[in-house]
């Protein structure tokens, strides 16, 4: 974990609510600009008039306003923000949980088994996973992985967290040999769809297909918050966690579990999208501090702010063609974490 300097410490100590406060408020900014911004701009009062004409509460608007807006840009605008808060979740969750600075949603092998799974539908069509689509395709593959995982890591009813790591790194490399086994079955046609799934896009969000995930990414980023004590005792270690009378086998099945279905789903609906699971959650201790109770409920507006953020610059700067997320999340990630090697080293 970073070591915290002065400068840290003094963040540290504004109250929480201020945090959260400037965080949403810059969420709903960007959410604002994201619906406004695109290959086709749209000033804030027709969106406005969109809106309320969608909720039945203004006069119509035009039909291509409409369309843009209400079926594209808020749905896509949604679908990232819940992505974004869901993977830094899972990843503050799994980091405290194994103690590792570098774990991530993706380490129990999760997104390889849901890109596995996906590839599998769009190559040979729905008949390959019983007539599912790609994103339940991809929830399945993804489900099927956890499930050997956590088959795998026991040992006598019970499982460690290195076997666990170990167990979702090995499977996970697995269903990535299976992904591209598959892709070299692919007609040339389909290679860019399939690399645009494997590198993250919100492109092909839609209403119709929010509602189940916005509901599991929401339900277990709220269980996820009522276990920041539980969190904050097993971050130390176990001997500290049994001390203050934690349940280790229990909360470490059930963090496991949540942030692995939370992933499994965001996976499903955005693809893999890398590195907001693993740079979100440290940017985060560095404004809040590294207690789970304000890490928790920051993490989840600042994971959302940045995803929606990322997608706009995906499909604006090179507008009107579209960059897979991975790209630009990337193109943060790397310098954030070359930051926190040298100030480390400093420290």
């Amino acid at each position: 974990m970073p070591i915290p300097t002065r400068s840290d410490q003094r963040l540290h100590r504004v109250p929480l609510a201020i945090w959260l406060t400037a965080i949403g408020i810059a969420l709903v900014l960007a959410s604002i600009l994201g619906v406004c911004v695109g290959s086709v701009p749209i000033p804030l009062g027709d969106v406005g008039q969109v809106v309320f004409s969608r909720l039945g509460l203004g006069e119509s608007a035009p039909a291509l306003n409409g369309t843009i807006i209400w079926d594209y840009r808020i749905p896509r605008v949604i679908a990232a923000a819940l992505v974004g808060a869901g993977l830094t979740v899972s990843g503050i969750a799994l980091q405290g949980l194994v103690r590792n600075p570098l774990a991530d949603p993706y380490v129990i092998g999760v997104s390889s088994g849901a890109s596995f799974g996906a590839v599998l539908v769009m190559v040979f069509g729905s008949g390959a996973l019983l007539g599912l689509g790609v994103s339940t395709g991809a929830f399945v593959g993804a489900a099927l992985i956890l499930v050997l995982v956590f088959l795998v890591a026991q040992r006598r009813g019970a499982f460690s967290d290195s076997r666990l790591v170990l167990a979702g790194v090995a499977l996970g490399y697995l269903a990535s040999a299976g992904t591209s086994f598959v892709q070299l079955q692919a007609k040339p046609g389909q290679i860019s769809g399939i690399l645009f799934w494997t590198l993250g896009s919100v492109a092909g969000a839609r209403w119709n297909s929010l509602p189940v995930p916005a509901v599991v990414i929401i339900v277990c980023v709220l269980l996820m918050l009522t276990r920041a004590r539980a969190l904050n005792a097993l971050s130390l270690g176990d001997d500290a966690a049994v001390a203050v009378g934690v349940n280790i086998r229990q909360e470490r099945l059930i963090l496991l579990l949540l942030a692995a279905l939370c992933t499994a789903v965001t996976v499903s609906l955005a693809g893999g999208v890398g590195f907001v699971g693993l740079i979100v959650p440290h940017a985060t201790r560095l404004l809040v501090g590294a207690d789970h109770r304000r890490l928790l409920p920051a993490g989840i507006i600042l994971g959302a702010l940045f995803l929606v953020v990322v997608d706009l610059a995906a499909r604006t700067i090179g507008s009107p063609i579209e960059f897979p997320l991975t790209i630009f999340t990337a193109v943060v990630g790397v310098p954030f974490f070359l930051f926190l090697m040298a100030r480390e080293k400093r420290a």
